[in-house]
């Protein structure tokens, strides 16, 4: 556990470099930064109102609220950083009129997550009874980075800037977090997940870089600390992460910066613990090709190159894993900027005072870090190429797993295809979340249930919980070939027995192979398709690339077409989406995917 490493050790702010470190700032590659910075100021900024607040309560819609509070921090965000760059009044005085409004603001937390709001039946927040969430963990880490990189600055420019910051996040987020130790997302049941290590570096930021009593800051740093073990102690051993690459970002990467912050703070280095090794090369294990990732439960189909893919890299470079390094290294060229504001201020100051992270996007020669199959036992999903060491061909993701994971959706027994990195046989994603995204009614969202899932439909869907998962999983991994079978009847209300298998036969001809073994007759199989199909006598082809061919003897095909009006689905998909439904009515349920020569 953390807690025997850092009892009672003294902690000291960390040595960052401010604005006045011309040196560092100079050689800093901030040119997309600052054009950033020019176009927000040409903009004015962003109001956060209590109507779009309320509307979570109202209507259901968190969005109004939420990404105008996501605008605004990233504006700021973006003016302290090119403030810090070139030290210009009008990005200083547009960071400290955004600091000043972040700081009027009644709160910092997301409607949905206030569940003292809720809890008075009120649709509007209380400035004195602050809940602590993800929001207000957001603009404290903020305030503390800004405060710490121009605080010179505010001496100068905005005296009393500093105390109104400390002021703000002391009453928010530093009071709270000590005298409520029973915050839901602290995992005290053993359930901890992204929002503990998501919080808990935002509030070790505050106490490190704000607090000025030495005994304080110890004592806040001893129970991040001792919050973190809840996280630690869930994390499996083979690296995977239940909620999947886009949440990884946001949990498992955060710890990592809170034991780079600690090993600065306080001069203790746990940073070789055995479960990070396998923890940072969870992204990469799961990459299809391109921006495209296996996007099990909440997740977009493409990630966002927005990552610190430097933090990444430093952790490769520390653990000495050179497929770690060469995944970040391709992915951040790829986004074509070394930082994201939008990633955070904390992130984004790390990755351009990095001195080796410049080195390594301009002289690191590209290399692969896909190897022939991954098989993660833990959150039982199978990623298997054609070819070792390249996208090209055919790559095939199978899960198994249960319903109760986090982020969770109906997908127990889903797979993905991949022809040349580009998913064909896909998982339709997260789309906006709403006000009910995580109560009762989470399900009612079509791209969750089973039906827009690859999977068998035995009469029924399948059900939401841990009770409803895979059973007897096996994987077969050989030079020829990688299968993953399961009994997937446990996913569904009254199902006996249901084997399926997901077979990747690479040589001599190269194809997937998806069989059902049951006794259910007629069984829907359900397949979501991205791109045009056309569908023909016991085959469909899709977009030209990709050919499912199946019995025609035993079975009829249905294909629908999706039109997508969710702006995170379209970002992925574009405007639609396609079902095709194999409807076998006896005989084997097999279908065959090939790449069309």
């Amino acid at each position: 556990m953390l807690r025997v490493f850092f009892d009672g050790r003294p902690v000291r702010r960390p040595a960052f470099p401010d604005v006045r470190d011309r040196q560092v700032w100079a050689a800093a590659d901030g040119a997309a930064v600052l054009a950033d910075a020019h176009a927000v100021l040409a903009r004015p900024a962003p109001v956060l109102t209590a109507t779009a607040w309320a509307r979570t309560f109202r209507d259901g819609v968190r969005t109004d609220y939420e990404d105008a509070a996501r605008e605004l921090r990233e504006r700021v965000t973006t003016l302290v950083l090119a403030a810090v760059l070139t030290g210009e009044e009008s990005f200083l005085d547009g960071a400290v009129d955004g600091l000043v409004a972040l700081a009027e603001a009644t709160t910092w937390c997301w409607a949905p997550h206030d569940r003292h709001a809720a809890g008075r039946a009120e649709v509007l927040a209380d400035p004195d009874d602050p809940f602590l969430d993800l929001g207000a963990a957001e603009v404290a880490s903020l305030f503390a980075w800004a405060d710490q990189v121009l605080g010179p600055h505010f001496d100068v420019r905005a005296p009393g800037l500093r105390r109104r910051l400390r002021r703000e996040v002391e009453l928010r987020v530093l009071t709270p977090f000590e005298r409520i130790r029973d915050w839901h997302w602290l995992g005290l049941a053993g359930d901890a997940h992204n929002w503990n290590p998501w919080i808990h570096s935002a509030v070790l930021a505050a106490a490190v870089l704000l607090v000025d009593d030495e005994e304080r800051r110890s004592r806040l740093v001893a129970l991040v600390v001792e919050g973190l073990d809840h996280y630690v102690a869930v994390l499996p051993d083979d690296g995977g992460i239940d909620e999947g690459v886009a949440y990884w970002w946001h949990g498992a990467c955060r710890l990592l910066e809170c034991l780079d912050l600690l090993a600065d703070a306080t001069g203790v280095d746990v940073r070789d613990l055995p479960v990070l090794a396998p923890l940072i090369r969870f992204p990469h294990r799961m990459h299809l090709g391109g921006d495209a990732y296996v996007n099990a439960g909440d997740a977009p189909a493409r990630l966002s190159p927005a990552q610190p893919w430097h933090v990444l890299h430093r952790w490769g470079e520390r653990l000495g894993d050179d497929d770690v390094r060469a995944h970040a290294v391709s992915r951040a060229r790829a986004g074509g900027r070394p930082v994201w504001p939008s990633a955070g201020l904390g992130r984004a100051l790390s990755g351009l005072a990095d001195a080796d992270w410049r080195k390594a996007l301009a002289t690191e020669p590209e290399a692969t870090w896909l190897t022939r199959e991954e098989w993660l036992p833990r959150v039982q999903v199978l990623v298997a190429r054609e070819t070792a060491g390249t996208p090209r061909g055919l790559t095939v993701a199978v899960k198994a797993g249960h319903n109760g994971e986090r982020h969770n959706h109906l997908d127990v027994g889903s797979y993905w295809v991949a022809v040349d990195g580009v998913p064909v046989v896909a998982d339709v994603g997260q789309p906006t979340y709403t006000a009910a995204s995580f109560g009762p009614d989470r399900y009612e969202a079509w791209p969750l249930r089973s039906e827009w899932h690859n999977v068998p439909e035995p009469g029924a869907g399948q059900e939401p919980g841990e009770a409803f998962g895979a059973r007897h999983v096996r994987v077969d991994l050989t030079a020829a070939a990688a299968t993953l079978s399961a009994d997937l009847a446990g996913a569904y209300p009254g199902v006996a027995r249901w084997n399926r298998s997901v077979r990747l036969v690479r040589s001599p001809h190269p194809h997937v192979l998806v069989t059902d073994d049951d006794s259910v007759r007629p069984v829907r199989l359900r397949h979501v398709l991205a791109g045009d199909v056309e569908l023909g006598d016991g085959e469909a082809v899709v977009s030209g690339v990709l050919r499912l061919s199946w019995d025609p003897r035993h079975t009829t095909a249905e294909l629908e077409r999706r039109p997508l009006e969710d702006p995170l689905l379209r970002a992925s998909w574009g405007e639609h989406l396609a079902r095709l439904t194999l409807v076998v009515r006896d005989g084997p349920a097999r279908v065959r995917l090939e790449r069309v020569r």
